[in-house]
């Protein structure tokens, strides 16, 4: 039901080849890629250098971290993106919707979104491919209103979510957010984060084990950042992961 990964831009100062060597020890086999670092969009020569890599190490790539931008990057860019990503050998590609909050866009401007995101569904939907919203702040789904209200909109089986816990809000919240997207999610960014401030997976094992038990059908958890910033603590919380995953 739930398969343990990593999100590329934990280690954003560290080549592809040591994250892949160190999510080998660490027994993980997903992958997120970011588009702003690890592998941008327009360089094909390192997207096939990370192939290899993926190849060597044993790990498949499971979606495409991009920084994308539905209302903010243009649209004629996205086919780039959808490219990219089959490269690495994904169909799931992450992007954002807006740069602000749901209840500062003005109706004018929700319904150019909306317009916008069911394009972009449609040119997903032709390309075999997925795109899926980042669950964020300071972004049209910031809410879980707004979000279930993008996704009927849209109403495409190539417009989906992801999830992340929001650190400023409840357990309690960040689960309804889980009740009421998890028919549209598809993978899961993990962390243990209070606030701004940023602690080990073991201190949340209960905490996860209750978002994960919240969702339904099958998911990857794919660990993003750190407690330290540092890639010598991939193994630990790693294994937290894997425990959290196995209590499920």
């Amino acid at each position: 039901m739930f398969e343990a990964g990593l999100v590329s831009v934990s280690f954003r100062q560290e080549s592809p080849e040591r994250i892949l060597r160190e999510m080998a020890t660490a027994g993980l086999k997903y992958i997120e890629w970011g588009s702003d670092v690890h592998a941008p969009h327009a360089d094909l020569e390192r997207l096939q250098e990370i192939v290899k890599l993926q190849e060597h190490y044993g790990i498949t790539c499971c979606s495409y971290g991009t920084y994308f931008c539905l209302c903010v990057t243009p649209l004629e860019e996205l086919p780039k993106y959808i490219s990219a990503a089959k490269i690495l050998g994904t169909t799931v590609l992450r992007l954002w919707v807006g740069d602000k909050s749901p209840w500062l866009w003005t109706e004018e401007e929700k319904t150019h979104l909306f317009e916008q995101c069911r394009q972009a569904a449609q040119m997903a939907e032709q390309a075999g491919v997925a795109l899926c919203m980042e669950c964020h702040s300071n972004t049209f789904t910031e809410t879980k209103e707004a979000s279930l209200e993008l996704m009927k909109a849209v109403s495409s089986p190539a417009f989906l979510m992801y999830w992340q816990p929001y650190s400023t809000k409840t357990q309690d919240e960040n689960i309804a957010y889980i009740r009421a997207l998890r028919d549209y999610t598809t993978h899961i960014h993990s962390f243990y984060w209070k606030g701004k401030d940023k602690y080990t997976l073991a201190g949340g094992i209960e905490e996860w084990q209750a978002y994960l038990r919240a969702f339904s059908g099958d998911h990857k958890v794919l660990l993003e950042f750190m407690p330290d910033d540092r890639i010598e603590s991939l193994q630990h919380e790693g294994e937290i992961l894997k425990q959290i995953i196995a209590g499920v």
